[in-house]
This record gives structure tokens, sequence and C-alpha cells, in this order.
């Protein structure tokens, strides 16, 4: 990868909502549509999945923040309406299509929520306000979650009919438990920071004014840690899950041996 990004690049993410700061080993992806309370859009979503690749190897924390009181008020609305959004293909227009190329257009939009598990860096989000629908599943992208105290999260999509597809469902899952994600899906009411905290939705909750710093905190303290010894822990954890006590173990020997071997200069 290349640590040259051009302009014309950053200029175009910007222009649909997001922008991209590097400071050497830690890269600052923000949505910048304040206005619009980060309302996620088709352009959006192509913007995230391009920074993502953009990212230079030495990356090795992505800090995701918003500006404005809303983390991302989830889908553009427009999506739904006849007209739609100039120049996307509309829901009532991709609800048309083949099967292959409406799985293969719901596979693209959700290539901008994949990267950030990536075991080569750590992402955390910072959020704000309401992060709802595509704006709660952009958090739960994430690795880890840093929430302020105005937080509301809420996932609509059952809500409108549909269900939540840009890969928010394995995480919440292996977060809270299927009762209480099923529970929180199906009614679609707001989970504020307190209940996120305390079921492991978020890792700390802080007042809104000390988001920021919490955030930067948590990423200079990931960024303390030898880079190879981070990247093995993160692959041993999220692969936990799926493996045995005894599968697990092995993992933990195998990745400690290449530890060694690597400290040793072998």
């Amino acid at each position: 990868m290349t640590t040259h990004i051009p302009d014309t690049d950053r200029t175009a993410w910007e222009q649909a909502g997001v922008r991209l700061d590097l400071n050497g080993e830690l890269a600052t992806v923000t949505l910048c549509d304040a206005k619009r309370r980060n309302a996620q859009t088709p352009a959006m979503w192509r913007a995230l999945a391009a920074i993502g690749r953009a990212l230079p190897g030495t990356v090795r924390v992505a800090l995701l923040q918003a500006e404005g009181s809303s983390f991302s008020a989830g889908l553009d609305r427009a999506m739904f309406t006849p007209e739609g959004i100039p120049g996307e293909t509309g829901f009532l227009q991709l609800a048309a299509s083949a099967d292959a190329e409406l799985d293969a257009t719901i596979a693209f939009y959700q290539e901008a929520f994949t990267w950030w598990r990536r075991t080569d860096l750590i992402s955390v989000a910072a959020v704000q306000g309401h992060a709802v629908g595509a704006g709660f599943q952009l958090a739960l992208a994430c690795d880890l979650r840093v929430v302020a105290d105005d937080v509301q999260f809420a996932m609509k999509e059952t809500s409108l009919g549909l269900v939540p597809d840009l890969t928010g469902t394995k995480p919440l899952t292996d977060l809270v438990g299927y009762a209480r994600a099923l529970e929180i899906c199906a009614t679609g009411r707001r989970v504020g920071a307190e209940e996120a905290v305390a079921t492991g939705l978020a890792n700390v909750a802080v007042p809104v004014t000390d988001l920021a710093a919490a955030a930067n905190d948590l990423a200079a303290a990931l960024l303390a840690a030898p880079r190879n010894a981070v990247i093995e822990t993160k692959a041993l954890l999220q692969g936990a899950g799926d493996r045995t006590y005894d599968q697990q173990r092995a993992a933990e020997r195998e990745a400690q041996a290449r530890r060694l071997r690597d400290l040793a200069g072998r």
C-alpha cells in the first residue's frame, strides 16, 4: 500500500460525507455530514470501503468518529422513495433486480463495514447521540466502542419491514447474546449508555464533552503494545468462539511459538 492518497480521492470521500486523517500509525475516519446527521448513502459506503482499501500498511489503529450531535441517523430515507437519490439505485429498483444482482449489491454495500475487523489493525468507534440502523451497524463493525452518555443505539430495520444486513447481526449477538439481540432488533427500541456498558455493547461511557479525549486515550493505549503481539492476540480472540477449549489451547501455543521465535530473531 502507498502512504500517498490522491487529493481527488479525499475530496470525493468528503463529498460523500467521510474524511480521512492519517497521523503515523493512527487513522481517523470522520463522518462529516453533520447537517444531515451523517445519514448514510451508497456514496458514503463506497467512500468508507475505499478508505479501508487505501489505508497504509503502517496503520495500526482506526478511529471512527462523527461530527455533530448524532453519530449517524442511519440510512438516508430517500433510498425508499420512488425518486431515490440521484445517480443511485433506489430500493424499489433494487427489489426488482435478479437474485444474483440483488445479492451482489448488498455484498458491495457490506464492504464499507467489513474491513474494520481486519486482524492487522484495531478499530475504535467513538459514538455520540443517535446511532440508528446503519449507524448502529457501523459502530458494531468496529472492535471497540467508546460512547457518550447521550448515546442512543437503535436497530430500526425490522420496524421498517427489513432486516439488519450491514454485518451488524453477528457482532450484536456475540456481544449481548441471542435473546437480547433479538429483542433489540425486533422492537427497534433505544439502548442508552448505561445499558450499552452493562451488556458489553460498549467498553466505556463518558460525558459527551470527554468523548474525543477518551477515544484518543484508548487509541494511544492500543498503540503502546508491540504490533505483532496485538495482531496475534486479536486473531486468537476472534477465532475463540469457533474453537473448542483444546483447539484454543493449541492456537495459543502456535501463536506463542511464533512470538517467541520472532522475539529471539529466529
